[in-house]
């Protein structure tokens, strides 16, 4: 089989998102941040196996592309006898002795504490890989970690503590992840949501917002979208507006005239007002342009929803106090995202992943994303559309 297909030149250059063979089962993969990882692919007794052999580039813990192939020169020739070059290669067996989860997760946060956007996000994330919640798998070595153990440290308070926990689920994933492309492990990830950790735990019978406050149930929204409609002030308006695009509170309270495209029916939410830091495309309603277009004949500056004077929005409480005056006290304006969720889950046929992306989640591990390039906007403008057309049952 032709090797050495690749040159150091095409590896820094803008390589497309995906797998791009270098020859003879090694690979370098594009991730959408645009990082690159060197993977070793072999079949063995009939299954398809992936080695990780470390990221590409020049600096202290990357492989060059001259000693990725080195590596995969290794790994052909344990392959050659028979062997296991996830055991036998010599620099996992170096490695082995300090790979508990406790040292990987240390070096994920390393890695990634440029990307925190507050010390807030960094302290949560270190709490959570702590010993608060992950003392049971701390010293265990990063290989060794099952879906047992973290199913051990979730089920207790899934119910009690979801949020807090959804999001460590997600964060253990995020270190074990890190480990198989450090080369320190193989196979499916043990935390791993879809199609794995989610048959496992139960689902809450209804999500809370924050604290006590727990979300609308879906069947009420359309009762409470005619009182909505029915209100006067811009409060109310902006509520309408988030309840039609599933948007966050803060993302409605930020929003500016220049983020609508009229003519596309697109309000595009930049990506530093993004919880997950990407530009989020909004595909408008009829309804929400009907909202828009209300709000534009009575705008005095660049916010949508602005406040006393025009040149600051909202504040966070505006939607809030709608909530009170229309009698919902016991909801809250970011429950009706849940709401949305639970209705498009279990009323219509929509997809999940159009469903999760019109909440703007990130959905499925570094390579089920790269595969995914676009963002659904024409799905997920019909989900609205239903969603709209729903909502006005009520009227």
């Amino acid at each position: 089989m032709a090797r050495n297909k690749l040159t150091k030149s095409r590896l820094d250059s803008n390589l497309p998102i995906g797998l791009h063979s270098d020859g003879d089962g090694l690979y370098v993969r594009v991730t959408p941040s645009g990082t690159k990882n060197w993977t070793f692919i072999f079949i063995r007794n009939g299954k398809r196996r992936e080695m990780g052999l470390g990221p590409y580039g020049r600096g202290t813990g990357t492989v060059s592309l001259v000693g990725a192939r080195a590596k995969a020169e290794e790994v052909r020739a344990i392959l050659g006898r028979g062997g296991d070059p996830f055991t036998e290669m010599a620099e996992r067996q170096a490695r082995r002795e300090i790979s508990s989860f406790a040292e990987i997760a240390d070096r994920f946060l390393t890695s990634k504490l440029v990307s925190f956007r507050n010390d807030k996000h960094k302290a949560q994330w270190e709490m959570t890989l702590g010993d608060a919640y992950c003392s049971s798998i701390r010293a265990l070595p990063v290989d060794a970690i099952t879906t047992e153990h973290v199913v051990a440290i979730l089920e207790p308070e899934w119910l009690t503590k979801h949020e807090t926990l959804s999001r460590l689920r997600g964060r253990i994933e995020r270190v074990l992840d890190y480990a198989k492309v450090e080369g320190l492990r193989d196979g499916e990830n043990p935390a791993r949501w879809k199609g794995h950790i989610e048959h496992r735990l139960p689902k809450p019978e209804q999500r809370l917002s924050r604290g006590h406050h727990a979300a609308m149930p879906w069947t009420e929204l359309p009762a409470f979208m005619a009182r909505l409609r029915a209100a006067t002030g811009t409060g109310a308006r902006a509520l309408e507006l988030t309840i039609l695009t599933a948007a966050r509170t803060g993302e409605t309270i930020g929003a500016t005239w220049s983020e609508i495209d009229w003519d596309a029916a697109v309000w595009t939410v930049p990506a530093d007002r993004m919880k997950a830091g990407r530009p989020h495309r909004v595909p408008l309603t009829d309804a929400a342009v009907t909202v828009l277009r209300h709000m534009q004949a009575h705008s005095t500056g660049d916010y949508v929803f602005a406040g006393l004077g025009g040149k600051r929005p909202i504040s966070n409480m505006t939607m809030s106090k709608v909530m009170k005056t229309l009698e919902a006290i016991d909801y809250t304006v970011h429950g009706m995202r849940s709401a949305f969720r639970d209705w498009a889950g279990e009323a219509t046929q929509h997809q999940r992943e159009v469903i999760e992306a019109a909440l703007a989640h990130v959905v499925g591990d570094a390579v089920e994303r790269a595969y995914r390039r676009g963002d659904a906007l024409a799905k997920r403008r019909a989900l609205m559309d239903d969603w709209e057309a729903y909502l006005a049952r009520a009227e």
